[in-house]
């Protein structure tokens, strides 16, 4: 027999959902009643009587407990039917492509993305709606009040759920479905792209590295780059799931896939490399020695998405996050699309994409995606770049200078300051945000600011505003400075400063970026003192 329990609990500060889901440190989320009462406060906040559920994560550390937890909470609450990645294993864009596939009410997805993963580093919890994107504001709005009032929370009394066997079982009175984790995405997938190009592209001797990270895009990547589409056997490394991701940072930039970026600009490079990240919703696209930032990825897809068969009529549009370059803006005008530039966060492409307003997003922290999805998708943009060197049959290197010669090129760098003071980071902001009106007309070592604002957001669809979304600066020479406080950290605060500059001039577009940007960079530091107040040398990462 089971039962319904109803456990006493109090409201827990801090559980705040950020730009995607609440993150804290495992061992936050291990702390008894911790997990609980969010679960509890989404659960409320949702609604899941006689609904369908999506569950899974990427296999970090605390997953496989935390599933049992949120199946049990899910049947004391009343849902149908909870369907599973088996081992508790879905990558986000997956569990977006299930929920739509299904016609899930939602799903809870354990991820906390790019953060490290263990007992002692990050865990996440957030839920995706009907359409498979993350919940809105309004409902996470609604998570965290309900988060400050609870006195008990519901659990069926019960034993663990085996989800380690495909098929059916019961949960008191709700059927838990365990499903292989790859089919549904593959199926959703699949028919967008000329697989039969790109087995061409592959058996002409095409090499490609694909680095999965120790997380759980290694299973997706060896069933179809070399299982359908004909790769060689060990063109995916570091493609076991790991709890702890091997002990790495699984997040795909230059600096934590060294490995990676090593091997593609030494001597004996394979013509495409690529990563992904702990959930599998981002990217990194590298060619031999070549690297491609993930604004530029998102213009050159913008610009090259038709030669694909599942975009073959072109694009309804593009939507960037404020953050990311304009890089993507200039194909857009040039093609006569759509665009939209929105908040930093995944949340708000879904209006866009469900009102059919655009058909393509991206965010400069190396998320793009789709509409075949409501989340960005790693694999899916990695298979979108095979696409289009299998029917252009450039190199990547080719590509980009293709593309710059044709669109111009926007230089461009993100510098993080990592673990800040929360107080002295929001203290830089609130100092910024004061100085707004007075900057425009002023030089900082050289740069005239002619425009400084903070972005505010009235989203075309739903018609909600959403404001303090970064601190603009445009200096002269078309150049341009944001900072933002992110919301993907665990402890501290990070600010993101991201730095960019348009140049038109072909002969003017081989520098190096750090070398491009030196003297933005340096003004935005006049600025704001930031090393000075921070005791920092300089950013902790430069992307």
């Amino acid at each position: 027999m089971t039962a319904v329990r109803r456990v006493p609990t109090q409201p827990v500060e801090g559980q705040k959902p950020g730009t995607s889901g609440l993150r804290k440190k495992t061992r936050v989320f291990m702390t008894p009643g911790y997990l609980e009462n969010y679960a509890e406060a989404t659960l409320q906040a949702v609604g899941v009587r006689g609904a369908t559920l999506i569950l899974g994560g990427d296999g970090r550390f605390f997953n496989d407990k935390a599933a049992q937890v949120l199946l049990k909470m899910s049947a004391a609450h009343g849902a149908a039917r909870v369907i599973v990645g088996r081992g508790a294993i879905l990558s986000t864009p997956a569990a977006s492509a299930l929920i739509r596939a299904r016609g899930a009410q939602g799903g809870f997805i354990m991820s906390a993305s790019h953060n490290p993963g263990g007992l002692d580093e990050d865990f996440g919890l957030k839920f995706n709606m009907a359409n498979g994107g993350p919940a809105p504001e309004s409902v996470t709005d609604a998570i965290f009040a309900r988060t400050k009032s609870l006195a008990e929370y519901l659990i069926l009394d019960a034993p663990d759920v085996d989800l380690a066997r495909l098929g059916e079982s019961r949960l008191g009175e709700m059927v838990v479905e365990v499903v292989d984790p790859v089919e549904t995405w593959r199926e959703t997938v699949a028919p967008l792209f000329d697989f039969e190009a790109i087995r061409a592209l592959f058996a002409s001797g095409f090499r490609m590295r694909f680095d999965a990270m120790h997380a759980v895009t290694g299973p997706y990547a060896k069933a179809i780059l070399e299982g359908d589409l004909g790769a060689p056997a060990g063109t995916v490394i570091n493609g076991e799931p790991s709890p702890d991701f091997g002990g790495g940072h699984p997040d795909p930039n230059p600096v934590w896939a060294r490995a990676l970026m090593e091997e593609m600009y030494g001597p004996e490079a394979p013509d495409f490399g690529a990563a992904s990240d702990g959930d599998g919703d981002r990217n990194m696209i590298v060619g031999r020695s070549c690297y491609v930032s993930p604004s530029d990825s998102l213009a050159v897809l913008a610009a090259n998405a038709p030669l694909a068969p599942g975009y073959a009529e072109g694009l309804a549009g593009v939507a960037r996050s404020m953050p990311t370059s304009r890089a993507a803006d200039r194909v857009a005008a040039a093609r006569g699309m759509n665009f939209f530039e929105t908040p930093t966060g995944w949340k708000f492409f879904g209006n866009l994409l469900d009102a059919g307003k655009v058909t393509l997003c991206g965010e400069e922290s190396a998320g793009t995606g789709s509409d075949h999805v409501r989340e960005k998708d790693g694999l899916w943009a990695v298979l979108l770049w095979l696409n289009i060197l299998a029917a252009r049959r450039q190199s990547v290197a080719e590509i980009l200078q293709a593309h710059w010669r044709e669109f111009g090129r926007d230089y461009y760098t993100r510098h993080d300051y990592e673990a800040l003071d929360s107080a002295l980071a929001e203290g830089i902001m609130n100092d910024l945000r004061a100085a707004l009106p007075s900057l425009p007309g002023k030089s900082f070592t050289g740069l005239a600011v002619e425009k400084a604002d903070e972005f505010a957001y009235r989203d075309p669809v739903d018609g909600s505003l959403t404001e303090r979304q970064g601190i603009r600066l445009h200096f002269a020479g078309d150049s341009r400075a944001v900072l933002r406080l992110s919301g993907t950290g665990t402890e501290g605060a990070t600010l993101r400063i991201y730095l960019e500059r348009f140049e038109p001039d072909p002969a003017r577009q081989n520098q190096d970026p750090q070398e491009a940007l030196g003297d933005l960079a340096a003004a935005v530091e006049a600025l704001t003192h930031l090393r000075e107040i921070s005791g920092r040398e300089g950013p902790d990462v430069r992307t």
